[in-house]
């Protein structure tokens, strides 16, 4: 009897491990943990940066294509401008503000709208310093007194009428010809004739070849007159430069004599653009822009 009652007394697991203490999960809250902010900041300037740098190339791609006029298109660069220069500001500011709680995986969008803002920015400064370091003219020419005339194509009608200088007291009495003149000779005065020692034909036909590599458009090209008039485009306004190159025989007959003329269709300043094209073609035609 005492044997049963203590086998009925054993458990019906001796083998089964009793399961482990269940311990109550508790939360814990840090406080000292600060929220990061929210990248809006950083999106909204590089959506600013993006939209400046976009605004500039299409706008006077724009205007080249017709889609709207080329005053347009000036006018959309200079707003471009101010909008890359309101990117940088905000770039600027939002980093100060968020500087004790951005971490760098949040500052990648700010500082890459402040680069892109940056860049495009310095490029239109280049381009303000450009138009302040030249003439407003637009008519360049490496004769003065007698500059070579167009024949085939024509010279804009307006193209004497904004000359600066009117109120300048060191042009007082001058005529747009004279100012045109005097600020032609302060800022390309390097811009002269150029001689060759081969006959006027090679010279034309020399020139030509050029002008055809250039991608101008040959309006005439004769080698007994000693006269090529053709017209370059530039690559994103699309903007008309007139050229004509006179070529005539020296003394002996055996050289040339070669001035050239490059008029731009419209605008006041060229940016320089007419005498850097007369420069880099006579030192292609020729090897020298010096004049003998």
């Amino acid at each position: 009897m005492s044997e049963e009652i203590e086998k009925t007394a054993e458990p019906e697991s001796v083998g089964a491990t009793s399961a482990p203490p269940v311990t109550p999960s508790v939360e814990t809250t840090d406080t000292n943990v600060v929220p990061q902010p929210s990248d809006w900041a950083g999106k909204s300037v590089l959506v600013m940066a993006i939209v400046a740098a976009l605004w500039g190339l299409l706008g006077p791609i724009g205007a080249g294509w017709g889609l709207w006029d080329w005053r347009s298109g000036l006018t959309g660069l200079q707003y471009s401008f101010f909008l890359a220069v309101a990117a940088l500001l905000l770039g600027l500011i939002f980093g100060w503000w968020h500087r004790k709680r951005a971490k760098g995986n949040r500052r990648w969008l700010r500082w890459t709208g402040m680069a892109i803002a940056l860049v495009y920015a310095g490029w239109m400064l280049s381009w303000v310093y450009t138009a302040r370091s030249v003439p407003a003219i637009h008519d360049i020419s490496t004769d003065l007194a007698d500059p070579p005339q167009y024949r085939m194509l024509a010279l804009r009608p307006d193209n004497l009428d904004d000359v600066p200088g009117v109120d300048d007291p060191k042009m007082k009495g001058m005529n747009p010809m004279q100012r045109w003149e005097l600020l032609h000779r302060q800022a390309y005065g390097d811009v002269r004739t150029v001689r060759m020692n081969e006959p006027v034909a090679e010279v034309i036909a020399k020139a030509e070849r050029l002008a055809q590599t250039r991608g101008w458009d040959i309006a005439v090209a004769d080698p007994v007159e000693g006269r090529m008039e053709a017209t370059a485009t530039t690559a994103l306004f699309r903007f008309k430069d007139d050229i004509v190159l006179r070529v005539r025989p020296t003394e002996d007959g055996k050289g040339s004599v070669i001035d050239m003329r490059s008029v731009s269709r419209v605008g006041v300043s060229d940016l320089g653009v007419n005498a850097k094209r007369i420069r880099k073609f006579l030192a292609d035609l020729s090897g020298t822009v010096s004049a003998t």
